[in-house]
Parts: C-alpha cells; structure tokens; sequence
C-alpha cells in the first residue's frame, strides 16, 4: 500500500509517500479501506517531535489518528461488514497510522459515517468532534440555558463545540478574525468577539462555562476574569491554574482526547440530523501530506485540513 512516513522527526519534508507493508489484523479490529484522513495540530507538532513522545517507538512511522472510510477485512464478533462506511481516531495518544491506503483499527474506536456528507469530509471530525463532546458534555457538563464562551470558535474543535453547544441549547460567544465572523454567525454564534481589536475579557462577564481550545497569549489566564463564581473552565490547551480555580470556586480541568466509537455514532446522528456542519478549509491528496501540514502550520485554518486517499 502507499502511506506517508516518517524516517525522523523536523519539518513538513521529513513526511514522504511511499510504499509500506499492508497493516494484519489482531482480534478486535477490522482493516479499514481508507478514503479521508484529517489532520490536528497534535499531528504537526508530533512530527516536529515536539508533540506525542515516541521515543520508544522505531523509525519508519505512519503518523496521523483521523479516518474515514470502508471496512476491507473484518475478524470475529465484529459489529461492521465488509464494505460499511466508517470513520473514526484511532489508537490516540498511541501510534495510529492513519497516514495511509489501509488503516488496521479497533473496532470499539470507529462509527458509521455520517450519510450527509461524504467521507473525506467525515474524515475531519473524529479527533475534533470527540474533543468537544467530551469538553462539554462528559467533563463539563454543559446544560441548556448556559452561557458558553469559546475563544477561536472557527478552528477545528472550536467550530464543532459551538454547534455542539447551540444544539444543546446554550448561547455561544465566540472570537475569531473578521474574515470568519459571518461564518460564525452562520453556525449560531450569538456573539462574535474581534479578537484582533478587543479582548474578550472587555466585554464578557460572568458567563458559566469557558472552553479553551488555544494556548496562544495569555487565553487561558484570562477566561479566569470572565467566569461567574461556580463557573466552569475545561481547557484542551494548557492546564488551568489550581489556586486560581480554587480562590473563584471554578471546576477547572485540563482534557486529553480519547476515542469512543459510541461517542461517534452520536455525532454522526447528529451531522445526518443537519445540527452540525464540519467546516472543511481544503483539500489535498494524500501524496501532498507535506503541503497539509505547512498550512495547519500556519494557524489560520476555519474548521479542518482533510486529505483524500486514493487516484493520486
């Protein structure tokens, strides 16, 4: 099969495409066909080797957690069909090497796909999606009536969290530039906030929940001054401060993302429903990993970077 690889952590040209053994199946998992592969900030920074420590692991390695597409090879008990389309992360924090043609996964970790969309979009939801379920629902406990603030509310979890949040019935503040503050509005931002000319704790007071989804400045620190007494802080960039948590009496918590194929089930209803929309920025072949990973580099990217496996 062809795969992205690579021999050695540094910049985007450490990632080639070349040929790799076809993964075997242990009990519990099934080979998936892939068709879409989505790609996150922990991938690149991972490939810098500033990311997931590997240390243990030996070169070549296949990076990369997000996948859509059909199942090829089942082994016993297995809940999906030759042929059903799936999509999922898989094996995260662990090595998931979804950088290639055919992805061995368990079966535990993966969905059916989502029917509106098609899977090369689906492939750009898992890592996101699981994220902001868990932030807001599994963790923070997030109830209808709640006053939500989500700084950079265009990128990848943050455009989902949003439409997660306004289904769930909260009204949702959001920052972002100004080329994406339509958009926000268009998925349900109630209040859009220039993060390039105000700070958000200007004109944001005690709102209930803040979910964190950046570690650039001092975003974190900040969402401290906007939280009502009781309220909740979950962040998936940085751990909050203790004592501060403490002295404001705020559930405070830092996350890691874990796969959860019911949890994707959920989502896909949910996206077939129309209530969430993944945002798609663009999308490369497989063979042009590289070019993938300098612009989710760049930081200015409205939803995800998916890329389509297959007729390179």
């Amino acid at each position: 099969m062809k795969a992205v690889r690579i021999h050695g952590y540094g910049d985007p040209d450490v990632l080639k495409y070349e040929d790799a053994p076809t993964p075997t199946l242990k009990p519990d998992q099934v080979l998936v066909r892939v068709r879409g592969v989505g790609i996150n900030p922990v991938d690149v920074k991972t490939r810098a080797g500033k990311g997931l420590n590997y240390s243990d692991k030996p070169f070549p390695l296949i990076l990369g957690w997000d996948i859509a597409g059909e199942i090829a090879e089942t082994t016993a008990g297995a809940p999906f069909a030759v042929g059903d389309a799936v999509y999922g992360m898989v094996e995260f924090p662990d090595v998931g090497s979804a950088y290639a043609e055919y992805v061995a996964a368990n079966w535990t970790e993966l969905a059916k796909a989502p029917q509106r969309i098609d899977l090369v979009t689906a492939a750009g939801v898992p890592l996101v999606g699981l994220t902001a379920w868990q932030a807001l629902f599994e963790v923070g406990k997030l109830e209808a009536g709640a006053r939500i603030l989500i700084p950079a509310a265009a990128g990848g979890v943050g455009h989902i969290a949003v439409q997660l949040a306004k289904w769930k019935g909260a009204t949702v503040i959001g920052t972002a530039s100004a080329r994406n503050h339509d958009y926000l509005r268009e998925i349900g931002v109630d209040q859009v906030i220039d993060y390039t000319k105000q700070s958000f704790e200007e004109v944001v007071k005690d709102v209930d929940f803040v979910l964190n989804t950046t570690r650039e400045d001092d975003t974190l620190a900040r969402s401290f001054k906007v939280l009502r007494r009781g309220g909740t802080l979950i962040s998936i960039a940085g751990k909050p401060d203790e004592e501060q948590a403490k002295a404001s009496d705020i559930h405070a918590e830092s996350i890691l993302v874990k796969p959860s194929g019911e949890q994707m089930a959920k989502i896909a209803e949910l996206i077939d429903a129309g209530y969430v929309k993944p945002a798609v920025e663009r999308v490369f072949p497989l063979a042009a990993m590289n070019e993938a990973h300098r612009l989710q580099e760049s930081g200015h990217v409205r939803g995800k970077i998916v890329l389509r496996v297959g007729d390179e």
